[in-house]
C-alpha cells in the first residue's frame, strides 16, 4: 500500500460523490483503446498457514489461506485476479456443519483489511483510543482476537478488484468492475468459484459487508439468490442502501432529519448538552421523536414557516445538539454535516471525526468558510498508520504471502473510475422506473428476501457514525417492500462507536455476541 494517507475510508457526504474521497497517490489509469493488448494473466496460487485462537475460553485451531482466484468473461477469458484470505476451522468432518461468511469493506475502492484485522478475523490490531496521539505512532501490535466470530463461522475476506492484491488482468477493463451491478457480479462469480473449489455448496452461507460493502450486500444477495445460491443471512455494518438519505443537496431535506439523532449522540459524548442526560439512549430517543415530528413538519413547511415557529424549532435543535440557536437560524434550520463537525466543539474548536465523532483533530484553516483540505480527517489520522504497517507485516510474516506488488488499502483510481449511474436489473422491484429511483439498492435486498424468504438480515449501527447515520438506515429498511413475515427476519443493533464498529473495544463483546447469535439462529433454525 502507498504510505500517504487518504482523506476518507469508506463513504463520501453526497450521493453524487463516491464513498471514497481519497487523495490520489497514483495517477489515474488511462482508458484502454479497443485494440489494446491484454494484461498478463497470473497463475492462481495459495499459501496456507496454521494457527489457533482462543475465543470465549475455547481454543480453535484454524487454517489461514491467502490466495487468488481468477474471474472470467462469457467467453471464458480471464478478466481479473481476486485476492482473498480465508480462515477455516480445522478438524471439521462435514463442511455442511460449518457456516461460511464472505466479508468485505466498501469504498468503493477499499480493501478488506479493516474488517479482517480490524474486527472480525482471528488476529486484530490494537487500535489507538480517541485522544491518544502516542497510540497513533509505531510500533503497532497485532494480537489474538478474542472477539473474532471464527468460533461460529469460517471467514473469507475478499478484496474488490483494484484493491489489495486484486487487479484487472487479461481481457478485463475497468468498466467490467467499477460500477454497482458490475461489482456485485464480480463478487458473485468469486463466491461461486470459491464454493465450488472448496466443496462448500451445502454450508450455511452469510454475507458481511461494511460501509459501501452494505450496498454491495444488497445487490450481491439478489445476484446470488437469482443464481440459485440461497443465503442464510446477510450482515450489514454501517449501512447505506439509499444514497438520497445522506445527500445534502439543495431541496433534499431527508439528510437533515436522519442526521439529527447522530448529531445529538455526538453532542452527548462530548458533554455539550446542558443538562447532560444520563444515557445516550435517552438522547437518541428524544432526538428521533423530534426529528420525525416537529422538525420534519418545519422542514416540510419550507419558506412558509413562521418566524416565531422557526425560532422555537431552533431552540429545540440547540437543546439537542449544544449548538446555539442563532447558528441554526443562520443555517435555515438545515445544518450540513461539515458545518456541524466544525461547530460541535465550539466556533474555534477542533473538528470532530466523520467516521467516528469521538475522534477530533485541529482545523488547519478555521477562519475560512470551509476547512482546510489537507487534513486526512480525525478518524483516518488515528488509524491509517496502524492499518498500513500492521497488515503489510501480517501478510508477509504471519501469512507468509509474498508479492512484488504493493497492497492497496484504498484506491483513488477505483474511486475516480466508478460509475455511479445505478440502473436496477430487469426483474428488480424498481426496474420499471429505472434511473429515476436514484441510487437506492434497498429494493434489490427486498427482492432477495422475497425470493429467499428464510434469509435473515442483521443491521449493526454506531451512534457516532457520521458517514452512514443509523436513523437513515431505519427509515430505509422500514420502506423496503417486504412482507410482514419477512420483516420478522430483520434485526437492528446499536453500539457506542462510529462507522468502524470495532474501533471501540468496549463495544466488541456486544458486537461479537449479537453476530454469533444471529449466525447460530440463521444457520440452524
Amino acid at each position: 500500500m502507498s504510505k500517504s494517507a487518504f482523506s476518507c475510508l469508506a463513504l463520501a457526504l453526497v450521493a453524487a460523490a463516491p464513498l471514497l474521497a481519497a487523495q490520489a497517490t497514483n495517477p489515474p489509469a488511462k482508458p484502454k483503446s479497443p485494440n489494446a493488448q491484454s494484461s498478463p494473466v497470473p497463475k492462481e496460487r495459495t499459501v496456507v498457514t496454521h494457527a489457533s485462537v482462543t475465543i470465549n475460553g475455547k481454543t480453535i485451531p484454524y487454517s489461514a489461506t491467502a490466495g487468488t482466484i481468477l474471474l472470467y468473461n462469457k467467453e471464458h477469458k480471464p478478466t481479473a485476479s481476486v485476492f482473498y484470505i480465508a480462515y477455516t476451522k480445522d478438524g471439521v468432518m462435514d463442511p455442511a456443519d460449518r457456516p461460511i461468511t464472505f466479508s468485505y469493506n466498501g469504498g468503493p475502492g477499499a480493501a478488506s483489511a479493516l474488517v479482517n484485522v480490524g474486527g472480525f478475523g482471528p488476529r486484530r490490531i490494537v487500535w489507538p483510543h480517541p485522544g491518544s496521539s502516542q497510540g497513533e505512532l509505531p510500533p503497532y501490535h497485532l494480537i489474538d482476537n478474542q472477539y473474532s466470530i471464527l468460533n461460529k463461522t469460517d471467514l473469507v475476506f475478499i478484496d474488490a478488484v483494484g484493491t489489495g492484491y486484486s487487479r484487472i488482468v487479461g481481457k478485463g477493463t475497468p468498466k467490467m468492475f467499477y460500477g454497482f451491478n458490475e461489482d456485485a457480479a464480480a463478487f458473485s462469480q468469486f463466491i461461486q468459484r470459491y464454493v465450488a473449489r472448496n466443496d462448500r455448496w451445502n454450508s450455511p452461507k452469510f454475507l458481511l459487508g461494511e460501509s459501501y460493502g452494505t450496498t454491495r450486500d444488497a445487490l450481491l444477495a439478489n445476484d446470488l439468490v437469482n443464481q440459485g445460491i440461497y443465503l442464510n443471512g446477510v450482515i450489514l455494518c454501517s449501512t447505506v442502501l439509499d444514497f438520497q438519505t445522506i445527500d445534502f443537496s439543495p431541496g433534499n431535506d431527508l439528510p437533515y432529519i436522519f442526521y439529527l439523532p447522530s448529531y445529538a449522540a455526538s453532542a452527548w459524548y462530548h458533554h455539550k448538552l446542558s443538562p447532560q442526560p444520563s444515557s445516550i439512549e435517552s438522547v437518541v430517543d428524544k432526538a428521533e421523536q423530534f426529528a420525525s415530528g416537529p422538525y420534519l413538519e418545519a422542514l416540510f413547511a419550507g419558506q412558509t414557516l413562521s418566524a416565531s415557529r422557526k425560532q422555537q424549532i431552533a431552540a429545540q435543535l440547540s437543546l439537542l445538539t449544544g449548538i446555539p440557536a442563532s447558528l441554526w437560524i443562520k443555517a435555515n434550520l438545515r445544518m450540513t454535516l461539515p458545518v456541524f463537525m466544525r461547530r460541535e466543539i465550539g466556533s474555534t474548536g477542533p473538528m470532530t471525526g466523520r467516521y467516528d465523532s469521538r475522534f477530533i483533530t485541529p482545523e488547519l484553516q478555521p477562519l475560512l468558510p470551509v476547512s482546510g483540505t489537507d487534513s486526512a480527517g480525525a478518524t483516518s489520522t488515528a488509524i491509517m498508520g496502524a492499518l498500513t504497517a500492521a497488515f503489510d507485516g501480517y501478510l508477509s510474516h504471519t501469512l507468509q504471502y509474498q508479492s512484488s506488488r504493493l497492497y492497496v488499502q484504498l484506491s483513488a483510481n477505483v474511486y475516480r473510475q466508478w460509475d455511479w449511474k445505478y440502473q436496477p436489473l430487469v426483474g428488480d422491484l424498481d426496474a420499471s422506473v429505472g434511473a429515476t429511483v436514484g441510487r437506492n439498492v434497498a429494493p434489490a435486498l427486498a427482492r432477495a428476501m422475497n425470493n429467499d424468504p428464510g434469509m435473515k438480515v442483521m443491521f449493526n449501527n454506531g451512534y457516532y457514525d457520521m458517514a452512514t447515520p443509523f436513523f437513515a438506515t431505519l427509515y430505509t429498511v422500514r420502506h423496503m417492500p417486504v412482507t410482514a413475515a419477512e420483516q420478522t427476519n430483520i434485526h437492528f443493533y446499536y453500539y457506542p462507536v462510529g462507522h468502524m464498529l470495532y474501533l471501540n473495544l468496549q463495544a466488541m463483546p456486544a458486537l461479537q455476541k449479537n453476530i454469533d447469535s444471529f449466525i447460530a439462529s440463521a444457520a440452524h433454525p
